[in-house]
């Protein structure tokens, strides 16, 4: 299976790898749907709620600040970088990816062939004007406010609402971001689905457009998922190794 899908890298013209959780779960973070993962301790808070709300507002800073939620010590393991040689050889042309995490930029991505569908957790940006902010400056400010007393960030440009750069339950998709993804998966021949259960759409869509498109869709997850059916090649093992051994 490893030599005929060589072969299929060896020949394609144009690769689009697409990365979920399952990915990332390697360096030490938890799939937020896993039953060790975020959401299984508190419930997500919805956008409509962060806007309208002070109090979701204080709640989601303070979740984000919490030493148990911090993923900044997380480090790109050796599929991130069996990946990162797939792009910078040329072998693929751009990453669509649901993490949050950053972990393609510190493998040595460049940001213009990194396609965040779910936003990027690193900093934060104004819902407003967009300025963006890091995330020291605002946790030290957060952090230093008195314990029943503390209030949300708000934006220095504009005086706009500051939210860390994810995409929250409710909040549209980045509208340009889903259009490049489109527009990648049209072109390719090869598609490459790691490490997502293909369950969250409409990010899922996008292997199911390359096969319709005529493009092979290759499948590598620990688990199996729902578009198995519809793949070419489907490889339930773990995911570093296998890519490391690919490249």
């Amino acid at each position: 299976m490893s030599d005929l899908l060589n072969k299929w890298i060896d020949e394609a013209k144009n690769i689009i790898i697409f990365t979920g959780a399952g990915i990332s779960t390697e360096s030490g973070i938890p799939d937020f749907r896993s039953p060790s993962g975020l959401w299984s301790r508190m419930k997500p808070i919805m956008f409509q709620d962060f806007i309208s709300s002070e109090k979701s507002r204080v709640e989601s800073w303070s979740r984000k600040f919490d030493s148990e939620n911090d993923i900044s010590f997380a480090k790109p393991n050796e599929g991130h970088i069996a990946i990162a040689k797939l792009i910078n050889f040329g072998n693929a042309s751009y990453v669509i990816t649901q993490n949050i995490d950053n972990l393609h930029q510190d493998s040595g991505i460049s940001e213009d062939k990194i396609i965040e569908l779910h936003g990027n957790s690193s900093y934060a940006s104004c819902l407003d004007c967009k300025f963006r902010y890091e995330l020291d400056e605002i946790k030290s400010e957060f952090i230093s406010q008195p314990v029943g007393s503390k209030k949300s960030p708000i934006c220095k440009e504009c005086g706009g609402i500051i939210k860390s750069a994810t995409i929250s339950f409710g909040q549209p998709m980045p509208e340009k971001e889903m259009k490049r993804a489109e527009s990648a998966t049209l072109d390719c021949d090869l598609f490459l689905a790691i490490g997502s259960s293909l369950q969250v759409y409409p990010a899922a869509s996008f292997p199911i457009i390359a096969r319709k498109n005529g493009a092979k869709l290759v499948i590598i997850n620990r688990e199996p998922t729902e578009l198995d059916k519809i793949a070419n090649m489907v490889i339930n093992e773990e995911i570093g190794s296998t890519l490391k051994a690919l490249v």
